[in-house]
């Protein structure tokens, strides 16, 4: 056997042996389970989340002050403008319309920051942002809480730095009162918040976004009681205010405000009674909000 044959069965020889060591090296590869890619869990991306709505929010001043200079302006405007031609009776809180609107101005505040808050989710859409978040290992429970949660704070946190004028109408706050005051401020900021997030899911427009909130959302702020008395307005009027949510919380604000003045209800119906209303409208609009976030859709998430 001459030099060269050997050098090529040598060659043939470990050539063999490579593609045999790559052939079982396929076969275990394959046979190795595939693994998914670990979550997160839900509360550090919903805090994560909730952190960015916060930050965002206060690095534009010019949107922290309008939240609050707006409806200030609207109440001192209007409420002194109607001054004591409007009564809406004669106890506490019904003699000047100031004193009467107070509630409702602090709802508005409440609304304002909570729906324009939730216009991020169609910003961090069009930004690409909320696509790296899909396809991130986060349960979408994350997503809506995270930005739920951001909103909610935004909202209840400049509807009770609107308290400061409480003592300008003749409020004067117990423990106990302020209290149940920030839950009920909660509770409407949770709802609120999560129905804007339900609204924003499927738009890409801040456009469309702007349209639904002058069709519906002013409407319900409207017919909530915060304007003027339920127990005066028109018959039709009236079951559209006893089937709006949102009435509810004004009058348990205005309730607690000013226990000795009697309520805006035909029926009795008390302050537990309009507080679980309440709890039960957040509920509501938190589940919807989350249906609609893990609703498949081919729609592009950017």
């Amino acid at each position: 056997m001459t030099e060269r044959t050997a050098c090529v069965q040598v060659s043939r020889f470990s050539g063999r042996g490579i593609a045999a060591k790559l052939k079982m090296m396929a076969t275990q590869t394959a046979a190795l389970p595939a693994t998914a890619p670990a979550s997160a869990g839900i509360l550090l991306p919903a805090f994560t989340l909730w952190w960015r709505e916060i930050v965002r929010f206060y690095r534009q001043r010019a949107r922290v002050v309008g939240v609050i200079a707006s409806p200030l302006l609207f109440w001192v405007v209007l409420g002194s403008g109607f001054g004591t031609s409007f009564r809406s009776g004669q106890g506490a809180g019904q003699q000047n319309y100031l004193d009467y609107f107070y509630p409702g101005v602090l709802v508005m505040i409440v609304l304002f920051t909570a729906i324009f808050t939730m216009m991020s989710v169609i910003e961090d859409r069009n930004e690409g942002f909320l696509l790296s978040v899909l396809v991130a290992p986060v349960p979408r429970a994350a997503i809506v809480l995270g930005k739920v949660l951001g909103g909610t704070t935004l909202a209840a946190a400049q509807g009770l730095i609107f308290l400061v004028f409480s003592p300008l109408v003749g409020i004067h706050m117990t423990l106990a009162s302020f209290g149940l005051i920030v839950l009920t401020v909660f509770l409407v900021s949770f709802a609120l918040t999560a129905l804007g997030f339900a609204i924003a899911w499927p738009m890409d427009s801040t456009q469309a976004f702007h349209a639904i909130i002058n069709l519906f959302l002013i409407p319900l702020w409207l017919l909530s009681g915060a304007l003027f008395p339920l127990s005066k307005a028109s018959g039709w009027i009236r079951w559209l205010m006893y089937a709006n949510p949102l009435t509810y919380g004004v009058e348990a604000l205005r309730t607690l405000m000013y226990p000795d003045a009697p309520s805006s209800f035909s029926f009795d119906f008390s302050l537990t009674a309009s507080m679980l209303t309440l709890v039960l409208f957040a509920l509501f609009m938190f589940g919807l909000a989350f249906v609609l976030a893990n609703r498949r859709t081919t729609k592009p998430a950017a």
